[in-house]
């Protein structure tokens, strides 16, 4: 159950048991910091970490201090952090953990055709018996609770059998960043053989392959025949393939899109908004999440969940390096959609009436532009080309 100390949107965390794993579901940012915080502390053997951003902030000396302590009492630690997603943090930083007997390797490290692929999974991984991913970066604006220039995002943190194949992508990847960072064929290789095993709790990677990647495949077919769609997304710019599949869902069920009315990266903004109209005519319900900014990467699907790092855009479905867990419980599927549902409050009710309103020929322009620029670029390139849809643009202002 959702701890109901604080409305939806603030709530803590969500409990359950599914096919013998444990979930904690953590919304609250500070929460999540401190969970991360015991998680490293207790750490007896190893910690294991794969992160897109990680800022040399207060978040994250924390973290930073936690994996040294961990270090220097003798516990195995790795991390492999994204080079383009971590610029702004110096190797210097990571000397005393390197010190301690820690590793840390970049992803991507140099230009090459395979430079604008990136790791944008987030994954900590204690003494192979406890997984925790999301959409949260180590930063600030991801694990504090301060209302502005927030990210409002959610951890899992998942206890049981699906860890072991956690770990054994950890090792993967560690082992390709090691031997072969940069290697596109290999990279491709690597994902384009992980398992995907159907069982009820399931760790799915996507990224570069020349076809669907695995998280591709499976989301697409679990929308085969779909009658419900839930969603909460950070960032929403598929293709016409999947949006249609989307609007069949919408048209000939229920469809309700959480979205992000606030950003950093308002192209992203625009690059959802230019498909609502498509949607909305398939009778789909639109809302705009307004207090901060939304970061999820949640898809209930009938009584499938996909949760993880992936948005569904086109850099998450056929670019970068993802991980999700499926879930196929239909308690927990309640649960979440019983999440979403305490967020109305919150949101903007977008109708065909107010999208019309807003979208004249200009702002279309700039949305057409947004869409496909952030299909292309990275995210932390797309936030410096918003064509006028940043945060002071009247459409983006809570």
């Amino acid at each position: 159950m959702i701890d109901a100390a604080h409305p939806a949107s603030d709530a803590q965390t969500l409990k359950a048991d599914v096919a013998g794993h444990r979930l904690e579901v953590v919304f609250n940012g500070e929460r999540r910091l401190e969970r991360l915080l015991a998680l490293i502390g207790g750490a007896i053997h190893s910690v294991e970490m794969i992160m897109y951003i990680f800022e040399n902030d207060s978040a994250g000396r924390q973290v930073l201090d936690a994996m040294t302590a961990a270090a220097r009492r003798g516990v195995r630690v790795r991390a492999v952090i994204d080079s383009f997603g971590s610029g702004d943090i110096s190797d210097s930083v990571f000397t005393p953990l390197r010190e301690a007997g820690g590793s840390v390797i970049f992803f991507s490290r140099r230009w090459r055709s395979s430079y604008l692929v990136r790791n944008h999974q987030k994954l900590l991984l204690i003494d192979g018996e406890y997984g925790v991913t999301g959409g949260f970066n180590i930063a600030d604006p991801y694990l504090s609770d301060r209302q502005t220039h927030c990210w409002f995002d959610l951890g899992v943190i998942v206890r049981g059998p699906v860890v072991a194949n956690m770990n054994a992508w950890f090792e993967a990847l560690y082992a390709y960043t090691v031997r072969h960072d940069g290697k596109l064929l290999v990279l491709r290789r690597l994902i384009r053989e992980w398992p995907v095993d159907g069982k009820a709790m399931s760790w799915i990677v996507g990224g570069p392959t020349q076809r669907l990647s695995p998280w591709a495949r499976v989301v697409r077919a679990d929308l085969v025949g779909a009658t419900r769609l839930d969603m909460a997304m950070a960032y929403f710019s598929p293709g016409q393939g999947m949006l249609r599949r989307l609007g069949r869902v919408a048209r000939t069920g229920s469809a309700r899109f959480v979205m992000a009315a606030t950003s950093d990266n308002g192209a992203t903004i625009g690059a959802a908004r230019l498909l609502y109209g498509y949607l909305l005519r398939q009778k789909a319900i639109i809302w705009e999440y307004r207090p901060c900014r939304l970061h999820m990467k949640l898809i209930i699907v009938d009584d499938i969940v996909h949760v993880g790092t992936a948005n569904f855009d086109m850099r998450s479905l056929f670019v970068n390096v993802e991980g999700m867990l499926r879930i196929a419980d239909a308690g927990f599927a309640r649960q979440m959609r019983d999440f979403l549902d305490g967020l109305k409050d919150d949101c903007e009710i977008v109708t065909a009436e107010s999208h019309k309103a807003r979208a004249g020929w200009l702002t279309r322009l700039r949305w057409t532009l947004a869409w496909f620029v952030v299909g292309v670029a990275d995210y932390t390139v797309s936030r410096r080309l918003n064509f006028g849809l940043g945060e002071s643009d009247p459409d983006l202002e809570v």
